[in-house]
């Protein structure tokens, strides 16, 4: 466990920022103020309760812009807990009703706050979730599996298609936005521009006439007796991709420490106090001034007199031809570090790119290898020490996106197309240059296909999620796919990858399930994934398999696919497919019950409707904890810890960040960090 002097060094420099009130105001209501809570009640028309209706309370009085949400009871009551010091606006948001009126208060109030129902079914509808509205496209193709799992594989991998700016366009605006950045116009032309056009078209002049789609529930039980808080980090450009709260494999590490992440776009790792509620960054470095932003970036071979070929990532600020970006400049990200995970010593580890990426760049040692000397491998590794806040880079032959420990200390990383590379702690010296070639390994991914006993045929695809299996020491990661070579309908696979015996294994999903991205694993060893292609969690139990062997669709016997809660998509008016409408960016199994639904339970992003998703797999039960405001709330990775395992739901929490591109699509154009409580009941104090 980190000690509380590493925490407070963070943001010592920053001390005055959370020691100066905004205004005297402030100052007077909360020394009046005896408690830590706001309390009150929400009525409509002549005093009607409203049960299952969002209570927001926010503050610019912070160092950093903070927000708390709760939602009412059967009764309309409800209370604000665990309110720092600050003036309030209180106000309340529901599905049904317009947003109320926003009500000063100061900790310690009793409010009486007034709801008034929507005008229409067109008022009530805009608050509703991005993934309800994007049910109503009618699917432009013969495969609706194959259509949608490119869909939101390629046009929901950065933002939400069905919110308000993302509808209520002519088919040329659409052709205009497209072209916004250079993985939209590709994704398009892949997609059959003119038929993609087409339906965009047709499903913005529907809900232009008046169509909406079905009312998302208010929510019930459970989800009634949880806290959401909110704090604001980075800029109006600041594109946050992960953050990380503690080690995984302990959660207790980092207790009441700061929060980590990375901004892809601008090169930073964020930082969050939650006590001192306070927000910095520091700039992600890379070696020997490399400068070209990722959009701009180029590969060649080892060895080669080629012209170089264009690899970089054209997000945001890299246009296609004839394209005007949002963001004129562009992001500055040469190291665009992708993913932080947290050592047992409280160090951030980080996939950022280092240098560039040419074979000939590569260090002396990686070149003897054919399978890394041949290929292009994209990110490497740094490590940021809280303490002296400084980040130390290290090279790899192999490229990086996600990292995960295990339990031996081992970081395992997923990225490569071609590989699975490794990265051991204890044969690395920072100190000592030479040890870099010793602490880091590979297998290339070439699995058996016909049950000889012998690898035959190399898998060559994005491995996007990774994570170690303590129970019987395998490393299994995600291929949302489609991978090359593998055509349009291709599902995507899991791989397994066993490091004593150096042999792999690739899964596919059954139909309808497509496009897996998160891996995670629980106690018993059980492997969870997010299809993120088709709106499903899905359970992967390879001892149930018959066969193990094979190119991929041997073992259907081992998985069981859930749809998660939410309207479907429809292949034609009135057709409703199997394929959820959400998109599933990642997941996190909460192994050590930091939130109180119980262990091993399944959190899904529900990153195209503003929510996380809870599943308990024992009942085969969900939860869902909607995220109301700001909307367009866009999660990516996840984590929970255990600050005081003696203080109830409050020592307790799972951590999220919003990391939307563009984060002008957002109701609030600023990155936070957020934060998941459960409490016994909602109106616990």
């Amino acid at each position: 466990m980190t000690k509380p002097a590493r925490h407070l060094a963070l943001a010592v420099s920053f001390l005055a920022l959370a020691c100066s009130p905004s205004d005297d105001t402030t100052i007077e209501s909360a020394a009046r103020s005896s408690s830590d809570f706001i309390e009150g009640r929400v009525t409509s028309g002549g005093g009607s309760p409203e049960a299952g209706v969002w209570v927001i309370a926010e503050t610019a009085s912070l160092p950093t812009p903070y927000r708390k949400i709760v939602v009412t009871g059967d009764d309309g009551r409800f209370v604000l807990p665990e309110l720092p010091e600050a003036q309030y606006e209180v106000w309340v948001r529901g599905y049904g009703l317009a947003d109320s009126a926003r009500t000063p208060a100061a900790r310690g109030a009793q409010l009486e706050l007034n709801a008034t129902l929507a005008d229409n079914a067109q008022h009530a509808a805009a608050i509703y979730p991005a993934s309800y509205w994007l049910s109503l496209i009618d699917i432009p193709h013969a495969d609706p599996l194959a259509w949608t799992t490119q869909f939101k594989l390629g046009c929901q991998l950065c933002h939400q298609v069905g919110s308000a700016p993302t509808r209520n366009k002519t088919r040329e605006l659409y052709d205009a936005g497209l072209r916004k950045a250079r993985v939209m116009h590709a994704t398009a032309d892949a997609l059959n521009r003119p038929q993609l056009l087409d339906a965009l078209a047709a499903w913005s002049a529907r809900t232009q006439a008046g169509e909406v789609p079905e009312a998302p529930p208010r929510p019930s039980g459970v989800e009634r007796n949880l806290v959401i808080t909110q704090w604001a980090w980075g800029d109006g450009t600041t594109y946050a991709h992960d953050e990380i709260a503690t080690d995984k494999r302990d959660v207790t590490v980092n207790a009441n420490g700061p929060i980590y992440g990375v901004d892809i776009g601008n090169d930073h790792t964020l930082i969050l106090d939650p006590t001192l509620h306070v927000a910095l960054r520091e700039k992600t470095p890379t070696l020997g001034g490399f400068s070209t932003p990722w959009c701009d970036q180029t590969y060649v071979p080892l060895g080669a007199k080629s012209e170089p070929v264009a690899v970089g990532f054209g997000s945001l600020g890299c246009p296609a031809e004839g394209g005007v970006s949002s963001i004129p400049h562009g992001y500055a990200n040469p190291a665009n570090p992708h993913n932080p995970m947290l050592d047992a010593q409280g160090r951030v580890w980080l996939t950022t790119q280092v240098r560039r990426e040419h074979g000939d760049d590569l260090p002396a040692f990686c070149k003897k290898s054919p399978v890394i000397a041949n290929n292009y491998h994209h990110r490497q590794l740094g490590v940021f020490d809280p303490t002296t806040r400084e980040t130390t880079l290290i090279d790899t032959c192999y490229g990086t996106h996600h990292l995960q420990f295990d339990a031996k200390g081992v970081l395992w990383t997923s990225g490569d197309s071609y590989v699975i590379g490794w990265f051991d702690l204890a044969k690395w010296d920072p100190a000592k240059p030479e040890t870099l070639e010793a602490a880091q390994g590979w297998s290339e991914v070439v699995i058996d296909s016909d049950g000889d006993a012998k690898p035959d045929t190399p898998l060559v695809g994005f491995n996007y999620g990774v994570i170690p299996n303590p129970t019987d020491g395998s490393v299994w990661t995600a291929q949302p796919g489609p991978n090359p070579g593998e055509g349009f309908a291709d599902r995507g696979r899991l791989i397994r990858y066993d490091p004593r015996a150096d042999r792999h294994e690739a899964f596919t999903p059954p139909a309808p399930g497509a496009g897996p991205r998160g891996v995670d694993v629980d106690t018993q060893g059980v492997i969870w994934a997010a299809l993120g292609g088709t709106g499903h969690l899905a359970k992967f139990e390879r001892a149930k398999c018959k066969q193990t062997w094979g190119r991929g669709d041997q073992c259907p016997e081992g998985w069981t696919l859930y749809r998660s809660p939410g309207p479907v998509m429809r292949s034609a008016p009135d057709k409703p497919t199997e394929l959820g409408a959400d998109f599933h960016y990642y997941l996190f199994v909460d192994q050590f019950d930091t939130l109180g639904l119980g262990k091993d339970t399944v959190i899904l992003n529900g990153t195209g409707s503003d929510s996380l998703l809870a599943f308990d797999s024992k009942r085969e039960t969900w939860t869902v904890i909607r995220v109301p405001y700001p909307l367009n709330t866009f999660t990516r990775g996840l984590d929970g810890r255990i600050d005081d395992a003696s203080a109830g739901w409050k020592g307790r929490g799972l951590w999220f960040t919003n990391g939307l591109d563009p984060l002008l699509h957002s109701e609030i154009a600023q990155s936070y960090v957020g934060k998941v409580q459960l409490r016994p009941d909602p109106l616990a104090r």
